[in-house]
C-alpha cells in the first residue's frame, strides 16, 4: 500500500465493512463497542472482518495480536500499526 491511512480512515472504513458485509447499526459503531458483546459477531465473523481489512490494507494482523483484539479502537490501533 503506497499511501498511510490515518486511524479516522481505518475507523471509516471498519465501520463501513461493518455496516454493509455483518449488516451492523450504524448507531452501535464506536470506537469503545466491544466486537463480540456488543456487535455480537463471533469467531467465524472475526475471522471474515480479518479478510476484508487486510484487503484494504494489504497487511495482516497476526492470529496472536488479532487474539487480543476486542473493541473497535483495538482494531484500528492494530492496523495502524502495522501501516
Amino acid at each position: 500500500m503506497d499511501k498511510k491511512y490515518s486511524k479516522e480512515d481505518i475507523f471509516n472504513k471498519l465501520c463501513t465493512i461493518l455496516e454493509e458485509e455483518f449488516e451492523i447499526e450504524k448507531s452501535l459503531l464506536s470506537k469503545d463497542a466491544n466486537l463480540f458483546t456488543d456487535l455480537d459477531l463471533d469467531s467465524v465473523d472475526a475471522v471474515d472482518l480479518a479478510v476484508r481489512l487486510q484487503q484494504f490494507t494489504d497487511k495482516r494482523i497476526s492470529p496472536e495480536e488479532f487474539k487480543q483484539i476486542k473493541t473497535l479502537e483495538d482494531v484500528v490501533e492494530s492496523l495502524y500499526n502495522l501501516l
